[in-house]
């Protein structure tokens, strides 16, 4: 398969997987998330393949929606912004349900979105100066389609504190609230990640995924036709076309202060 946004390198049972809009510090766009979710899709059915790590090229993981995809999602209609919320609802639960291990291995910063990635995979390796952050009640909206994800890792305690508030954090506080695995300095990153992947080497992939599936069941959260997804779309499409919402866009791109901030 060819991909524009992505790079993938096959290796022997293990699949990296790299946002490569390094320009853009990997910001998430249409074409990046629907290359995404092809490639987890296509690396999910493949028998060769065992592990599947995700990293980012460049300085950051993934700063969370490219720019010039936020101007246009604040003119969509409700209709229009309906479809992309479920694109990008079924990138995180195309992971979720990736019968593959997943590790996914952050940097520099981790925003909005791409969270819903991290809370979709299964081990989450940090590099110590990573800047986390939920930022979207600070633009009028929620995190509404990452929200079943984070939820199921952070608990209700941690997404308060950190939803609500919108505030950035770090991977310390990431992984007090069980949103990342392990920390670790930039010169330790290829080492840890490399130690996951040896652990994998000596499970049944079979076991892996039963295993996957048997968290699922247990949790509650094992059906892919859950209404919550298509909730959570619908919440987030009705909040970009709210007047809060059209709002704090309009102050985010002016680069001033949103009607409600004092």
């Amino acid at each position: 398969m060819e991909f524009t946004n992505i790079k993938i390198q096959l290796g022997e049972s293990v699949a990296w997987v790299n946002l490569d809009r390094p320009e853009v510090r990997n910001a998430l766009n249409p074409e990046m998330i629907h290359e995404l979710t092809e490639a987890f899709e296509w690396l999910g059915g493949r028998d060769d393949i065992r592990v599947i790590v995700l990293k980012g090229n460049g300085k950051s993981f993934c700063a969370g929606a490219d720019l010039a995809y936020m101007k246009a999602m604040a003119g969509f209609s409700y209709e229009e912004n309906l479809a992309d919320a479920e694109k990008l609802s079924k990138l995180f639960q195309t992971i979720w349900f990736c019968n593959k291990a997943v590790i996914t291995v952050v940097h520099g910063a981790c925003i909005g979105g791409a969270n819903g990635i991290v809370a979709a995979s299964d081990i989450v390796i940090a590099e110590s100066k990573t800047k986390f952050a939920f930022s979207e009640v600070r633009l009028g909206i929620t995190p509404a389609t990452i929200s079943p994800f984070v939820l199921r890792k952070t608990g209700m305690a941690g997404a308060k504190e950190l939803m609500l508030t919108g505030r950035m954090f770090y991977p310390e506080e990431a992984q007090q609230y069980h949103l990342v695995n392990c920390v670790v300095d930039e010169e330790r990153l290829v080492e840890m990640e490399r130690q996951y992947i040896e652990h994998f080497m000596h499970t049944s992939p079979d076991a892996v995924a039963e295993c996957k599936n048997l968290l699922r069941m247990v949790d509650g959260f094992d059906n892919p036709y859950n209404p919550v997804f298509e909730a959570t779309s619908k919440l987030i499409a009705h909040q970009r076309v709210s007047d809060a919402g059209q709002e704090g866009m309009a102050a985010f791109f002016e680069k001033r202060k949103p009607n409600w901030e004092q």
